[in-house]
């Protein structure tokens, strides 16, 4: 076989319709436009949800709930984490300069996730209750936050 002789198999490959050519193509005359509205004419476009004027559907409807725009920039940090790191005394600047959080962290909070082996201090960064115990067992100490606003 050479590349020559590659060819597409047979009927996966039809002609392009032929719109506009006659009554005998079957797509003369309107050329399966049907006849007359915006869509039968050329440049004949509207945007999508579109109802001719009439007030579209996704603005009809009620709006529902909320999405806060700063859930994303209150982030969690696992116990396994914290234990890597080299201090002792950790707030959120420490944990940013660590890369342990995004530098654009409002707020971190403290889950009860992996293993820790050190007495640890913490400066307005939340914590679980199952991670307090844990930090508190182990002779460390949280200090209570205000939630971020």
């Amino acid at each position: 076989m050479e590349l020559n002789d590659l060819k597409p198999s047979e009927g996966s490959k039809r002609p392009r319709r032929r719109v506009g050519r006659g009554i005998g193509s079957g797509l003369g005359k309107t050329a399966g436009r049907g006849h007359k509205g915006q869509k039968s004419r050329a440049g004949g476009f509207h945007k999508v949800g579109f109802e001719g004027g009439q007030m579209p559907l996704q603005r009809r409807l009620p709006k529902r709930g909320f999405v806060s725009l700063t859930a994303s920039r209150n982030v969690e940090v696992r116990l396994s984490e914290l234990d890597r790191l080299p201090v002792t005394e950790i707030d959120l600047l420490v944990l940013k300069q660590a890369g342990v959080v995004s530098a654009d962290a409002l707020s971190a909070k403290v889950i009860m996730s992996g293993k820790l082996s050190k007495k640890l201090v913490l400066n307005g960064v939340g914590a679980t209750k199952g991670a307090r115990a844990v930090i508190e067992a182990l002779g460390g100490s949280v200090a209570d936050i205000a939630p971020a606003k």
